[in-house]
């Protein structure tokens, strides 16, 4: 008997494969298709020769461990013990995989934002628990009368994903305000902050729960090298969380995959050296602007993107269609891959929405864009 019934190929999967038959420009998948930094690269070179292909300790290797101790507080002004409330981890899904599991009994109930990334929903059923899912505003802001009136004894998590994917939208200041005000009312309940793309945000700057004293004891970030890197085929994340909280997410860690892949953390701690995440940052907002750009004239409409490398558009002026079923038709007819916006949410809502990822070479983008003004 299958404990993940519901579950079938990813819509990631088939788009990519759709795309693949088709020939067309892959915009669906949320990767970057141009190359890691040469000095990152020339790092692993250098190292790959070196005593480093064992184990390292169970929680991470020292040395980056401290750095990223230090980029915490670089950027967020939060002083943690990077050996007691730091733990690196097989990629941030496995971090979100491990903290759930850690925290979450049969029966437990995890509140879930849709658009919801897709690993949520199944890691909280692995553990026994039940997913209540709530949708977010039409603007994709929380809608905290829903999320209220959700709230109870069995709350045991709310996971919010900031900034978020699929939308692009972040938190402000206010929203963070009303969410400590619920909360403050339901001290059981614990916080996963997915943070994955903190260091790529543009029209505001991204409030991370590190810098939110009311809730930060009770919240574990999840935070990714392969997004903020553009590696992501390394899988290697981490997770920040308070010494209590961490020391029961380490006890399930160690029978997951007990250490990360030792080769990654080396270099990634020789990198955080000499990395500029405002540069990587920036080169987001270009590939942002550019796209945006090219498509302001097509018939899609531009919604807002605050950060991440997804840009969302509308296509109601072209097509009645729901997003799959469009979505499937812009790969065979016009050669531009995308991502439909209702497979992340629990009862299938359809805006005629779709996600495009950014994180191309420009001349992807240029060519995707010449094709999405032929639509």
């Amino acid at each position: 008997m299958s404990k993940l019934p519901n579950v079938t190929s990813s819509i990631f999967s088939v788009m990519s494969q759709l795309a693949n038959e088709h020939g067309a420009i892959n915009l669906s998948q949320g990767f970057p298709n141009f190359p890691a930094d040469e000095q990152l690269l020339q790092i692993s070179e250098r190292l790959v020769h070196g005593n480093i292909h064992q184990y390292t300790p169970m929680a991470g290797l020292p040395s980056l461990m401290e750095k990223i101790g230090k980029l915490t507080f670089q950027y967020y002004h939060r002083n943690i013990n990077s050996s007691t409330e730091l733990l690196i981890t097989a990629g941030a899904t496995q971090g979100i995989y491990t903290a759930i599991n850690t925290f979450v009994n049969k029966g437990e109930e995890v509140i879930l934002l849709d658009p919801s990334y897709d690993s949520y929903e199944p890691s909280v059923i692995m553990a026994g628990g039940v997913p209540v899912r709530i949708s977010l505003n039409d603007d994709y802001s929380p809608d905290f009368n829903r999320i209220e009136a959700a709230l109870s004894p069995k709350t045991k998590m709310i996971i919010i994903n900031n900034p978020h994917n699929p939308t692009g939208r972040i938190w402000t200041e206010s929203e963070f305000e009303v969410l400590e005000s619920l909360l403050e009312k339901h001290p059981q309940i614990l916080i996963l902050g997915d943070e994955v793309y903190e260091y790529i945000s543009f029209s505001q700057p991204h409030i991370s729960f590190h810098t939110r004293p009311k809730l930060v004891e009770r919240t574990i970030i999840a935070s990714s090298f392969g997004k903020s890197l553009h590696v992501t085929g390394w899988k290697i994340g981490y997770l920040i969380a308070p010494e209590n909280l961490m020391n029961e997410i380490k006890k399930v860690h160690q029978f997951l995959v007990f250490s990360v892949n030792s080769f990654s953390q080396h270099i990634i701690s020789e990198y955080l050296d000499i990395v500029d995440f405002h540069a990587i940052s920036k080169m987001y907002l270009q590939k942002r602007d550019l796209f945006r750009e090219l498509i302001k004239d097509s018939r899609f409409e531009l919604l807002p993107c605050d950060g991440t490398y997804f840009q969302l558009v509308n296509y109601q002026n072209i097509s009645k269609q729901n997003d799959v079923d469009f979505s499937r038709e812009l790969i065979a007819k016009h050669g531009v891959a995308a991502i439909p916006l209702s497979v992340f949410y629990k009862d299938g809502t359809d805006r005629n929405v779709l996600r495009f990822c950014f994180a191309k070479t420009d001349e992807t983008l240029i060519e995707a864009a010449k094709k999405l003004k032929r639509v």
